[in-house]
């Protein structure tokens, strides 16, 4: 007999393709993903380098990151990294989420991981090459209100949870009391609406952050 559970579930990749077109913060290096070993070329076999930004694309941010306390991504627990997660629809209109905003959305009590599905997630439906600096962030008293509500990780569809050039404030907040940052998700194929996240960051020791394969399930 077939489980109709196992017949409704879809997987959702909300990972960014990285390849030298995705966009990267500024001043962060560009993704170079170099063939150095050619079958073509007559060699044996395909070996190719990578190097980039540990927060490029679909990434992780680690506490260190901005409190530089060598709270390291290699250190985060999986049991936050996966589990039951909300993805929550934030208005077109809405240029910055602050506390009135995630309060207004009705998140439920205990809501343990909360990805933010903001307008941003249209740039990767459209394949923005570019970085677009007026993206949507999360306000301090945003990240305050998050903190208080007790959510454990957040997500948000561009490549940073902070607004451009207000790093801090945010990071800060969030990151001080360890909540998981997971940054670079595209959400646009995601309905609002409960699921099981896996998010899976490279386990490199000392890093303030890492690349991560995240998927939603439901």
């Amino acid at each position: 007999m077939i489980d109709n559970a196992e017949v409704y579930m879809k997987i959702f990749d909300i990972s960014l393709p990285v390849s030298p077109k995705l966009p990267v913060w500024p001043g962060d290096p560009p993704v170079e993903l170099e063939l150095v070993s050619s079958m073509d070329a007559g060699a044996h076999d395909n070996i190719s380098r990578l190097a980039c930004s540990v927060h490029t694309g679909t990434h992780v941010d680690a506490p260190h990151h901005f409190l530089n306390d060598h709270r390291s991504v290699d250190a985060l627990s999986l049991d936050v990294l996966t589990g039951p997660a909300l993805v929550i629809q934030i208005p077109e209109s809405v240029d910055l989420v602050t506390a009135v905003i995630l309060e207004n959305a009705a998140i439920p009590s205990g809501t343990s991981r909360l990805l933010l599905k903001t307008r941003n997630s249209q740039l990767w439906e459209r394949g923005e090459k570019e970085f677009i600096k007026d993206f949507v962030g999360v306000s301090l008293d945003g990240a305050e209100w998050l903190v208080q509500a007790g959510v454990k990780l957040v997500g948000i569809d561009y490549l940073s949870i902070a607004p451009y050039k207000q790093s801090i404030p945010t990071h800060t907040a969030l990151l001080k009391p360890g909540i998981v940052i997971l940054e670079g998700l595209d959400l646009s194929a995601v309905s609002p609406g409960s699921y099981d996240l896996y998010c899976l960051p490279l386990k490199l020791v000392g890093s303030d952050g890492a690349p991560a394969r995240a998927i939603l399930i439901g």
